[in-house]
């Protein structure tokens, strides 16, 4: 008997199972009938070459156009090429000492090759690829091929090194021969008011179609799991939020923030004019405030948050403050009490009356420092505390915590926040207020952030300077680069000062990786890749800050005042080197993404972002936010080594085309995969969105939200609908049921 929960390797044998959950983290049945084919090739169908990527396992159906023999000039031996085509590109496929290749891939002969994707004198190929061809005049051969690929549909599925798309076809197909079946977790009656097929028929028929009305029948159940299971995890969020009251903070005429208002140099925008009343009202009640602000990158948010905080910190009650870096942390101290001013002095001789106080707590802060800012904390005596992930350590306390704004949503998990909000303490929760400038299309807040109300600050605040966007094609066109550095001379001239930001920090050669495995990430930004060896012709490691400063500082910027800023600097350093560029007694600022967001320094015009393509669109696009916060209208350079016709440089071309960030949004969203998008919010094994678009399925979305609410509504256990619990334990992993638990 197999069920889904049967293991591959007693179905498929040991070996074949060791494979599939090595290369692809398919251990049951299950996983293997959950992951679903990627697209369907049609006979005589040819998949298109172009936009293929570098270092992409990829399986393309194409036909031979021509193959030819030669001997190695540096060894014995000879390489095969046969060039295949899809009819508009072609793609090289390499054989070392495999004679007998040239004798199988005749011109005209049609199939499927996978392989990873490399490079060669700047053409694309596929070193050893394996194939599998159609119509062969081996008749042996052939029977194989038209049984391996009897249906009309020849499903193309996700691949790994080992493992072509073939391959895994011929296990689910030698899987669905024996399986049993699922128990369907939908009720029925949600299945018929929304005509959807039972589980196992959908799985069967997503992997086995006759045709593509079964494809869609198909994947539009699969995508109803998934977007269901999603939505009722966020059901039970917002069920659960009503349980313990916050505490309420009605707004003062004569307080804090009546004072602040009064000294605002400049007018609120029409959209934080909305917000704040929002936030406002929000705060008076006493259900605990769930609220997200998207916003472009200088829209504002900041004195949104603030004027927020203010209210908590006229009921008596404090209000904490959470960024993602220490340097951000440190930013936002100094911006707060530069809005404040004389507000943010309490304590001191001279202060006004009704002044608070704000403290900074970081986890590299000297140790009496550190027990300063605790004390003060735990007291009361500051009303704003600011810090990074320290606040939500254990020996945190507060006297009574009324508001949490947590900045940059997306670089903090759930659990932080939910450790964060517990600070407020047992008898009651604070009010949280999140920040993004990362705009979010409608869908994807839905259902990443269905557990809060959502405010979008469209409108930037007058004075703010237009910045212009283009690529430096380096392996195309390397004098552009010249001619960027030139730029940066002429601007520093001008007065002006400059951001160079590299994926990484550098200096490996004190812990090199080691071979096969992933450096980890030293800093705030891009994972760093595995070094791919000198000498070949694979993509070589991301360039690094203390690298590409050197090289600058004794060639193309010497002379100039150079800084360095990464994340594995101290923080007195890392505070020291901020002030410095703050202050113009730096022209460059050469750094990894710790000036991402949050950063602001209005002398700063250029910003040149080396291996552009190795940051996302939302990356980018909050970098490029660093500069033309001053009169002077800035510049950003995404210098890339990304071919043309490819969709890495199709993607910087588009963040080139516009700065407008939700346009950008949605591109990101298309570009990514979308499991990836939720982040904690599905974040275990088996739970990325695999076949639900964010973007596409919004209908489906709405429509699981309503059923996912009427069900937790009537009863928030789901103990009368045990298949739509498990559903939703399959999607969240441990970590996250334990949050919807504690909440």
């Amino acid at each position: 008997m197999t069920t889904s929960e049967t293991g591959l390797d007693r179905v498929l044998g040991a070996k074949t199972g060791e494979a599939l959950e090595s290369s692809l983290g398919l251990s049951t049945v299950g996983d293997l009938l959950r992951h679903y084919p990627r697209r369907y090739a049609e006979r005589g169908e040819l998949t298109a070459i172009a936009g293929l990527e570098l270092d992409e396992h990829v399986t393309v159906l194409a036909k031979v156009d021509r193959v030819s023999k030669r001997s190695m000039r540096s060894r014995r031996g000879t390489i095969v090429e046969a060039r295949i085509t899809d009819g508009h590109r072609s793609l090289t496929c390499t054989f070392f000492n495999q004679a007998w290749r040239e004798r199988e891939l005749l011109p005209g002969r049609q199939g499927m090759f996978a392989g990873k994707v490399t490079a060669y004198r700047g053409s694309f190929q596929l070193s050893h690829p394996e194939y599998q061809l159609f119509d062969s005049d081996d008749p042996e051969r052939a029977g194989s091929a038209v049984e391996e690929f009897a249906g009309a549909l020849i499903p193309v599925y996700p691949s790994a090194q080992g493992l072509p798309s073939w391959s895994i076809a011929r296990c689910v197909r030698q899987v669905l021969d024996t399986w049993d079946g699922a128990d369907d977790p939908l009720p029925a009656e949600l299945r018929a008011e929304h005509r959807l097929l039972g589980l196992g028929t959908a799985l069967r028929k997503i992997h086995r179609p006759k045709d593509h009305a079964e494809v869609a029948a198909a994947q539009n159940r699969l995508k109803w799991d998934e977007a269901l299971a999603v939505q009722l995890v966020l059901a039970r969020l917002r069920e659960s939020a009503h349980e313990n009251p916050a505490p309420a903070c009605p707004r003062r005429e004569d307080g804090l923030l009546a004072d602040f208002d009064g000294r605002l140099p400049f007018q609120l925008t029409a959209g934080q004019a909305e917000i704040g009343t929002e936030i406002a009202a929000d705060l008076a009640a006493e259900q605990p405030m769930n609220r997200l602000v998207q916003g472009e990158v200088g829209s504002g948010k900041t004195v949104v948050a603030l004027r927020g905080m203010l209210q908590v910190v006229d009921a008596g009650r404090q209000a904490a403050m959470l960024a993602p870096t220490e340097v951000l942390a440190a930013q936002h101290a100094r911006s707060l009490a530069e809005l404040l001013g004389d507000l943010s002095t309490a304590g001191e001789l001279g202060a006004p009356e009704r002044a608070t106080r704000i403290t900074l707590l970081t986890g590299s802060l000297p140790a009496a420092a550190r027990k300063k800012a605790l004390l003060e904390a735990a007291s009361g005596e500051a009303g704003i505390v600011v810090g990074t992930h320290a606040l939500i350590q254990d020996r945190v306390s507060f006297a009574d915590l009324g508001l949490v704004v947590v900045d940059e949503q997306h670089r903090f998990g759930v659990e932080q926040r939910d450790a964060l909000r517990a600070r407020g303490g047992s008898e009651s929760a604070p009010h949280v207020l999140v920040m993004t400038a990362t705009p979010i299309p409608r869908t994807v807040a839905m259902t990443v952030y269905g557990d809060l109300e959502t405010s979008a600050l469209r409108e930037l605040p007058s004075g703010r300077s237009p910045i212009s966007t283009s690529v430096v094609p380096v392996a195309e066109k390397p004098a552009w680069l010249d001619r960027a550095w030139q730029r940066i001379r002429e601007e520093v001239a001008a007065g002006h000062q400059v951001y160079v930001v590299c994926p990484r920090i550098g200096d490996d050669e004190q812990n090199p990786p080691k071979k096969g495995k992933k450096k980890p990430s030293t800093d705030d930004g891009v994972e760093e890749p595995e070094d791919a060896g000198a000498g070949t012709d694979e993509r070589r490691p991301p360039l690094a800050v203390l690298d590409v400063a050197e090289r600058l500082s004794g060639g193309p910027l010497s002379g100039l005042r150079l800084g360095v800023l990464h994340g594995r600097l101290a923080a007195d350093d890392k505070d020291a080197v901020m002030r410095a560029f703050a202050a113009g007694e730096l022209d460059v600022l050469v750094a990894t993404t710790v000036v991402e967001v949050g950063v602001n320094v209005p002398n700063a015009t250029v910003m040149v972002i080396m291996d552009a393509d190795r940051f996302g669109v939302s990356q980018l696009h909050q970098l490029r936010g660093r500069v033309g916060r001053g009169s002077a209208p800035g510049l950003c350079l995404l210098v890339s080594e990304a071919m043309a016709g490819t969709s890495t440089r199709d993607r910087l071309d588009a963040v080139a085309s516009t700065t407008d960030g939700f346009e950008l949004a949605r591109l990101d969203l298309e570009l990514r995969r979308e499991g990836d998008v939720l982040g904690a919010a599905q974040s275990g094994r088996r739970s990325g969105l695999k076949m639900l678009s964010l973007l596409r399925d919004e209908d489906v979305i709405a429509e699981a939200r309503d059923a996912a609410q009427r069900y937790v509504a009537e009863d928030p256990s789901l103990r009368a609908h045990p298949g739509l619990a498990r559903m939703v334990g399959e999607v969240v992993d441990e970590g996250r049921a334990g949050y919807l638990e504690k909440s």
